[in-house]
């Protein structure tokens, strides 16, 4: 029986093996407990019809409990370390593929065409350095791929930035891009211990479920998020001083931002984390008028 490679035994066997030693520039942390690696998993929903995409498999933990669960894997991988332990350790899986490259300038539309041909079901499920954890996603979503969903271990801190609701501390432009795409969910919380080495913080897995369409229809989607960053700016100021701070000659219109927020049925006096997902697609509608046509 091929033993598990997610415990600390067999990881340590494997790390000295192969002399490997962790690069904190790659925020590499590797998970040693089995039964949280079959957890997340358990929260993608994957069945033996489903492809999965992953990133950083690292010595191939989460990959080898995603290739038991699916059709097949498909893992972005950076270091190079890694491909000839990856080439070992997945060995008994004919359904994985190791794709040395980092996912940030992959043509994922493109692997997907060719790597996932006749599925109708692809998730991304990882494991993600803390450190590019938010470009993967935002990537990931804004290029509108043909997949169901996203289940990935993150810092508990961007999770709960990320399933935040308005009114909240953690609530900012970051939750409104994230929500704008997915329904998100915090699903576990995993502890420091179960990684080799500790990182110095918990993590969790949350599970972010893509919209069959945006959570709000506006004219346009780029200015949406760039009003929605400039109104958490400076987060103790007020929308309409981050408006006119931050906005291309929002100084020159600050009339027309007061008009707009006055159309958009909200005081200018408010703060941005007091404001819904509808109201800042109300607001960049009407601020649009000015500033981009």
């Amino acid at each position: 029986m091929y033993k598990d490679i997610a415990t600390p035994v067999r990881t340590k066997e494997i790390l000295k093996k192969y002399g490997f030693s962790f690069k904190k520039s790659l925020g590499q942390n590797f998970l040693i407990d089995t039964n949280i690696l079959r957890n997340i998993v358990d929260h993608a929903l994957l069945t033996d019809q489903s492809g999965a995409i992953e990133v950083g498999p690292g010595i191939g933990a989460l990959t080898e409990q995603l290739a038991k669960r699916s059709k097949k894997v498909v893992a972005f991988e950076i270091d190079q370390r890694l491909l000839p332990i990856l080439d070992e350790t997945l060995a008994p899986y004919d359904n994985t593929k190791i794709i040395h490259e980092d996912i940030l300038k992959a043509d994922v539309k493109k692997v997907m065409e060719q790597e996932f041909q006749g599925m109708d079901d692809v998730m991304l499920v990882a494991n993600l350095p803390y450190y590019v954890t938010t470009p993967i996603i935002m990537k990931i979503l804004e290029a509108h791929l043909p997949i169901r969903g996203i289940v990935v271990m993150l810092q508990k801190e961007v999770a709960e930035r990320i399933s935040a609701k308005p009114s909240t501390k953690e609530y900012g432009s970051l939750s409104i891009a994230i929500q704008y795409y997915t329904v998100p969910e915090v699903v576990m919380i995993v502890p420091k211990t179960v990684f080799m080495p500790q990182p110095n913080v918990d993590s969790a897995v949350i599970r972010l479920t893509k919209r069959e369409k945006p959570l709000v229809n506006v004219k346009d989607e780029d200015f949406f998020f760039q009003v929605t960053r400039a109104s958490f700016a400076q987060r103790r100021k007020t929308i309409l001083n981050n408006l006119v701070g931050q906005l291309d000659k929002g100084k020159e219109k600050k009339e027309l931002i007061l008009e707009s927020l006055q159309i958009s049925g909200i005081e200018p006096t408010r703060r941005g984390e007091s404001l819904s997902i509808e109201e800042f697609a109300a607001l960049s509608d009407a601020l649009y008028v000015h500033f981009k046509k």
